[in-house]
């Protein structure tokens, strides 16, 4: 069987506010491997953002294992923290968290710059992505020049720009309308099917139901459910 790109094993957070302990996840056990599609669902305050940033290594446990493609993460440097974040996970947002001084292009080879690649090889990637995401006309534009669809698409070629393996999403969808909603909904679907993993955290269910697998959180404890999801 081959190595899980995703293993956690008795992983708890805890935050002291002064004298005052306040456990967000509590002994969370998960498996996610190659081309999984999990989408993860919760009330607020539930420990979803909690949950991805430690996935995203944004973050670290307080205790428990995290094995990313085998390696154990709380044995990495901060520099090789900062490696995987910019070379395997690619972010989005729900607040898109583009650079708003910077053009749509500009924004797409950011990730690049940080990876060294050259000028004419990132420019170039960053054209084919943006064009790929019907945005070949709007290359030169900031970002508040688009609109809400426009951007969540920039963001979406932004985490693609390393060809990240995982895509792990914050709420896409939670700044759109319907229609610009299911037009990112779309485009995950298709990274999917091209065989990359993919962790969304949502809390509507029509949007979760995309994702082949799905993890509930209440109260900082974790369900697991390869059953389709209903509204």
């Amino acid at each position: 069987m081959t190595t899980p790109v995703i293993a956690l094993q008795h992983i708890s957070k805890t935050y002291r506010l002064g004298t005052v302990e306040v456990p967000v996840l509590r002994d969370i056990h998960l498996t996610v491997r190659k081309g999984d599609f999990f989408s993860i669902m919760g009330p607020s305050g539930s420990g979803k953002s909690t949950l991805m940033n430690i996935l995203g290594c944004l973050d670290r446990p307080t205790d428990g294992s995290y094995r990313l493609d085998g390696d154990e993460v709380a044995h990495l440097t901060d520099d090789e923290l900062a490696h995987i974040r910019n070379r395997k996970i690619g972010f989005v947002f729900q607040s898109f968290n583009l650079l708003t001084k910077l053009s749509t292009l500009e924004n797409v080879e950011l990730p690049m710059i940080y990876a060294g690649v050259s000028k004419e090889q990132r420019r170039q990637r960053a054209m084919e992505l943006l064009r790929m995401f019907g945005l070949g006309n709007r290359l030169q534009h900031l970002p508040t020049e688009l609109s809400g669809g426009q951007r969540q698409r920039v963001a979406i070629a932004r985490a693609l720009a390393n060809e990240p393996s995982i895509i792990m999403a914050d709420e896409p969808t939670g700044n759109l309308d319907t229609k610009s909603g299911a037009d990112v909904m779309r485009i995950f679907t298709a990274l999917h099917r091209e065989g990359r993993t993919i962790l969304l955290v949502t809390h509507e269910p029509d949007i979760a139901a995309a994702a082949d697998s799905h993890i509930e959180l209440l109260d900082g404890r974790i369900r697991v459910s390869g059953e389709e999801m209903t509204s």
